[in-house]
């Protein structure tokens, strides 16, 4: 991140946050962020479309060095001489995409923290700016969206279903967010650790309902595909518990699942 974030970057985005936080976020114009910036009012909206842009500018530069990140393991499209068809995605088995979606996700967990006064001057600020909160929400949204993206294109074609894609793009999202959340409340705690283990404990349940490859189990004609009318799968796969005693449940529902299979996994979970 320090390679991407400029110096001019960096001085606009810290003047404003500053600037935000001792006089409010109305009252604060764009020239007095230039001003504070040492740069032209031309320069910055060159930068910045407006001031709520370059609050979140870190974000649109973490988001580009994650994608990046993602797409050097991203397995490259190979055309089936054989048959003809259509390029198909050529799997690295090397490649742990569950790991690597997490590694992207501790980079900015990594950047918030080496940006410490900055990230809990935006963190007090959103507290009281809803508008700002609303748009932290979707910068949220675009970190899912590259993380499933990723992850369907990079699971094997056996596991690359939607459904787990997603859910396991949502869950890392939202532990990351949760104890980054801790962290910049109590900035003196090294939560580094519990992320780990987190992301540790969502690796293991989104491989758990997998057979090893060379299981032949998974195939045998022993094991009846279930009828048609059998009950949906909602049995809660994991839950982890955090330092503060809040719990993340991450389950994995069949296809067709509606709002009560959900609401009856999660309680099951809690019970």
């Amino acid at each position: 991140m320090t390679a991407v974030r400029t110096h001019t970057h960096a001085q606009a985005v810290d003047a404003a946050i500053d600037l935000f936080s001792r006089q409010g976020y109305e009252q604060t114009t764009v020239e007095e962020i230039a001003d504070a910036a040492r740069v032209s009012r031309a320069t910055f909206f060159r930068r910045f479309r407006s001031k709520e842009d370059v609050i979140f500018a870190d974000h649109e530069l973490l988001l580009e060095e994650v994608v990046v990140m993602l797409a050097e393991t991203r397995p490259e499209a190979r055309a089936s001489e054989e048959s003809g068809r259509a390029p198909e995605r050529a799997w690295d088995p090397a490649t742990d995409p569950y790991l690597e979606v997490c590694r992207a996700a501790r980079l900015v967990f990594d950047h918030h923290v080496g940006q410490r006064e900055t990230s809990i001057a935006r963190h007090q600020l959103l507290q009281q700016v809803p508008a700002l909160r609303d748009r932290e929400l979707v910068t949220t949204h675009r970190y899912e969206r590259a993380f499933t993206a990723y992850l369907r294109d990079t699971l094997p074609p056996d596991r690359s279903t939607t459904t787990m894609s997603i859910a396991f793009a949502a869950s890392v999202v939202a532990v990351h967010n949760a104890i980054l959340r801790r962290w910049l409340r109590n900035p003196h705690l090294d939560l580094r650790p519990e992320l780990e283990e987190a992301f540790a404990d969502l690796r293991r349940a989104a491989v758990a309902p997998f057979p090893p490859a060379d299981d032949d189990s998974a195939t045998s004609e022993s094991a009846p595909a279930p009828p048609a009318d059998a009950p949906v799968d909602t049995a809660p796969r994991t839950t982890t518990t955090g330092g503060d005693g809040k719990r993340v449940v991450v389950t994995v529902l069949e296809p067709g699942a509606g709002p009560d299979d959900v609401a009856r996994a999660v309680r099951d979970a809690l019970g």
